[in-house]
């Protein structure tokens, strides 16, 4: 197996595949990379600094924690502060600033906030501590919902009163149709994501080639993945076809994973949702449905946000939609680090400016 990952890593072949790139590259050509895995894996391997001066590889709206917005926070915050509640939620989260706190701030205050690894273990501890909520704060895309689906049903079967879920999770299609028909997008092809694709398959991007006329190429996420994406979309662009290539093979198929989408249409139903930097994305979230609803931390616990504004010095949400990158932020390495973040994009492990500070630009 470690030879196998390491075919994928292979410095020679990504230097040969760089030098094809560079050999057939002629113009300029903005490629936006939308899953913050491949952001990261880019900026860890200088992957942008061996495909030639035409190519400018743009950050996108693929890392879950980044895209969850401000009221959204403040949401799980409030929620932080029921009486006789237990936060779950994965790790990326914690430190994500809100308004004034972060959900490491309520726990130093208090606060039961668990950090889990998957949403089964919520399940587990809301079977051993029955006198206590647990709500599982589900964030991510098509790749983790099957998972929180197949959780909601469980509790369902098993009766389970004291577990519930505030529904984050979100959906590409609708996100990466803002971020290419905004007016002032240069995105010319898309890096798309090879987890997501494992579940939605290729059928998902059709619309992005046939109607808005961007190619899409389907990758993997280690170096050699990467680059054979941008050769792909950069011959097809320098030939002028706008294309749909699936450059993972391995692991994504047409029709995607049948079994997980039909468990994610059984308990989720298209919603609108909001998302940092792009505001409300008609049709571009999941709600649990009505034979599910007593499981919606939403509707079981009242809680209400009011006036939550961006921070106006943060460019997180032009980073997201491809406008800016994380250097043209004032508060890049200067207010916000690692340390004393401002922003979900110096944070979450996917997020571009964590990215962009730990590997350099």
């Amino acid at each position: 197996m470690l030879k196998y990952v390491d075919e994928y890593r292979n410095a020679e072949l990504a230097g040969e595949l760089s030098q094809k790139i560079k050999g057939i590259s002629t113009r300029p050509f903005n490629i936006m990379e939308v899953c913050g895995g491949h952001t990261m894996s880019i900026r860890k391997s200088g992957i942008q600094k061996i495909v030639g001066g035409h190519i400018n590889l743009v950050s996108g709206p693929g890392c879950p924690v980044c895209v969850t917005s401000i009221e959204d926070i403040e949401k799980i915050i409030a929620l932080s502060e029921e009486k006789n509640a237990a936060i779950a939620t994965f790790g990326d989260l914690f430190y994500v600033p809100g308004k004034k706190k972060s959900l490491a701030d309520k726990k130093a205050e208090g606060s039961d906030v668990r950090i889990v690894y998957s949403v089964s273990d919520v399940l587990k501890f809301a079977k051993k501590e029955p006198g206590k909520d647990f709500i599982f704060i589900s964030i991510g895309f098509e790749t983790t919902t099957p998972t929180v689906a197949a959780a909601v049903k469980q509790a369902k079967e098993e009766n389970i009163k004291n577990f519930f879920i505030l529904s984050l999770n979100k959906t590409m299609p609708n996100a990466l149709r803002a971020v290419l028909a905004h007016e002032n997008s240069k995105i010319d092809a898309l890096i798309c994501p090879g987890h997501v694709s494992t579940i939605t398959g290729t059928e998902m991007y059709k619309f992005l080639v046939e109607k808005l006329g961007v190619s899409c190429c389907i990758s993997g996420f280690e170096p050699l993945d990467i680059l054979r994406a941008i050769y792909v979309l950069t011959e097809n662009f320098e030939k002028g076809r706008k294309v749909l290539a699936n450059a993972y093979e391995r692991a994504v198929r047409e029709k995607g994973n049948i079994k997980a989408k039909l468990i994610m249409e059984e308990v989720f139903a298209e919603s609108d949702a909001s998302w940092r930097g792009f505001g409300v994305i008609p049709g571009s979230g999941l709600r649990l449905k009505k034979e599910y609803s007593s499981f919606d931390a939403e509707k079981h616990f009242d809680i209400e946000i009011k006036n939550v504004k961006e921070n106006p010095e943060c460019k997180c949400g032009d980073i997201l939609r491809g406008f800016n990158k994380p250097a043209d932020c004032s508060l890049f390495k200067t207010a916000c680090t690692p340390d004393t973040p401002k922003g979900a994009c110096m944070v979450s492990s996917e997020g571009a400016c964590a990215a962009w500070y730990r590997y350099g630009e």
